[in-house]
């Protein structure tokens, strides 16, 4: 393992260990609220689904080397909707 990537690891470890004591409800509800939010609201709601996106971004960094190649496909492609929405929020026509 790079350097780079033990002090990422390193540094999500705090993170990692308060979402793992949630409920798994918790951050599966904050996400789709977050992201409803920043669908519905006009102006800056994008803002609210740019941090989903960096959120599922973050994950899906610490998780690739685990995941499978479907798996991480599926994955890419979420961040990549995520990140679609943002743009079409936060630049409207």
């Amino acid at each position: 393992m790079s350097p780079l990537r033990e002090s990422f690891e390193r540094a999500s470890a705090p993170i990692l260990q308060t979402l793992a004591g949630l409920p798994r409800v918790v951050p599966f509800l904050l996400v789709l609220g977050l992201m409803v939010a920043g669908i519905v609201i006009e102006g800056w709601g994008w803002i609210l689904i740019a941090a989903v996106t960096l959120f599922l971004l973050w994950l899906l960094l610490l998780g690739w080397p685990r995941l499978t190649a479907p798996e991480r496909l599926m994955r890419v492609a979420v961040v990549a909707i995520a990140a679609a929405v943002t743009v079409t929020q936060a630049i409207p026509n």
